[in-house]
């Protein structure tokens, strides 16, 4: 399939700005990594805009990571990422990010990265749908899921 420019900017976006295509294990842990970027970003934001800015970034997941699978020919395949970046801000919505140590975000990510990979109930179910829709659906629970472990550890630990 010939690929025009707009389905290489999907693909570059998909896979986490290409890390997909270049570690060849664990793409989904690598591919979220500029989600921190992200949720730094859309930490700047008061919480209702952190909110709109999240879902938002889920609208917007969903045709990236609908158009990758197909130019991938591959459901949900493994380099798609976009589905975790985009919707990586959602785990820490209304966190007080930058009054916290720099590590904590380790700790936030590691919390993320766990969920999606264990998917509770019933995240593991959702990816049985079908398209971007299907991709983005379980990584969208999933971080709902993240992000009361991540208030509860920022509470625990930090507050």
């Amino acid at each position: 399939m010939k690929r025009d420019i707009k389905d290489k900017i999907c693909l570059f976006l998909a896979t986490g700005f290409g890390i997909g295509f270049i570690v060849p294990f664990a793409p989904g842990t690598f591919g979220s990594i500029p989600g921190v970027a992200l949720a730094y970003l859309v930490a700047l934001l008061p919480v209702w805009a952190q909110i709109l800015a999240c879902a938002i970034l889920t609208l917007l997941a969903v045709p990236i990571c609908d158009r990758a699978e197909k130019l991938l020919c591959l459901k949900d395949d493994g380099r798609i990422s976009a589905d975790e970046w985009l919707l990586y801000p959602i785990a820490l919505i209304g966190l007080p990010l930058f009054a916290l140590p720099w590590w904590s975000m380790i700790i936030f990510f590691a919390v993320v990265r766990a969920v999606d990979i264990l998917k509770p109930p019933p995240v593991g179910a959702l990816q049985s749908i079908k398209g971007g829709f299907g991709i983005t659906i379980d990584d969208f629970a999933a971080n709902l899921y993240s992000l009361a472990v991540n208030w509860a550890v920022y509470i625990y630990f930090f507050a």
